[in-house]
């Protein structure tokens, strides 16, 4: 089965440089994620894009809109990515800057991160993002959920938010990020009810292999399998890793363990064509 991985990380942040030495074990470098990625199957990955500069770090105010991939100098042909937008860099220039990023053939989304910034989802400041969205077809996607540092807050990624957002721009297809875990059922409404939303299941576990098998065990997993029921989608949700902070292959055995057999097909490679029409010419099969 092809496996497109729609979640994944490649850039210089030392948060991500040590999730890889201490916590998922895995070589983040040119040859270890294409390695990995081989190994896996998987024949595309999309990358978030993010930097952070020496004043602050990851989330980091002074970063330029468009953040992209620090390591593009050394990216592998299979990994694309989506443009990553700071809502305190968004001024005209800014505004031309991230319409030329996104304009390049392996730009194929754009990345807000709710939660890490202090705007929610329908601020203004968003609203060029999302007009850009429109007009060059592209998706956005949306961090949601826990964030991975402590500077983040937890009010302006919940998922909810992105109701307002999908109703008033019906023309554009977003993407929660990581279902909006922990609060899952609420995530699982958001893509019910509004056919523009999608959601991937990246970084629902921080670990190796052995973290992600355990996870299967006792009710950890309770509030994400009563979501996944719920939300009766299958067909909008998307396979995503998040790595470094995960292993591919042991998350693909994860993600299969908690999606029924009949979708897999779906989350695993053809929803992504639908959420990121730009994937199509890098994928030699299609």
């Amino acid at each position: 089965m092809k496996i497109i991985d729609a979640h994944i990380h490649y850039s210089n942040i030392d948060t991500f440089k040590d999730t890889a030495k201490n916590l998922s074990l895995v070589d983040y470098s040119f040859e270890g994620v294409k390695e990995e990625m081989e190994k896996a199957k998987i024949v595309l990955a999309i990358g978030m894009g993010v930097t952070e500069t020496p004043e602050m770090g990851f989330p980091d105010y002074h970063a330029q809109t468009p953040m992209g991939l620090d390591l593009s100098a050394t990216l592998p042909e299979n990994i694309v990515y989506c443009a990553g937008v700071n809502p305190y860099d968004m001024d005209m220039s800014a505004i031309q800057r991230l319409e030329q990023e996104i304009q390049k053939p392996n730009v194929v989304g754009m990345k807000i991160y709710l939660g890490y910034y202090p705007f929610y989802a329908y601020d203004d400041v968003y609203e060029p993002v999302y007009k850009l969205a429109e007009k060059y077809h592209l998706p956005v996607v949306f961090h949601t959920g826990d964030t991975y540092s402590e500077r983040g807050l937890l009010k302006y990624s919940h998922p909810l938010a992105i109701d307002e957002v999908a109703v008033k721009h019906r023309k554009v297809n977003f993407m929660m990020a990581h279902f909006g875990d922990p609060w899952t059922l609420t995530g699982a409404e958001i893509i019910y009810k509004n056919s523009n939303v999608y959601a991937d299941l990246s970084g629902l576990i921080v670990g190796t292999k052995k973290e992600l098998e355990e996870a299967h065990e006792g009710i950890f997993l309770d509030h994400l399998r009563h979501a996944l029921v719920f939300s009766h989608s299958y067909d909008k949700l998307l396979f995503g890793t998040d790595w470094p902070l995960a292993p591919f292959g042991p998350y693909i055995d994860f993600i299969k363990k908690l999606i029924p057999e009949t979708f897999h097909k779906d989350v695993f490679y053809r929803t992504a064509l639908k959420v990121f029409p730009k994937i199509k010419p890098f994928l030699k099969d299609e």
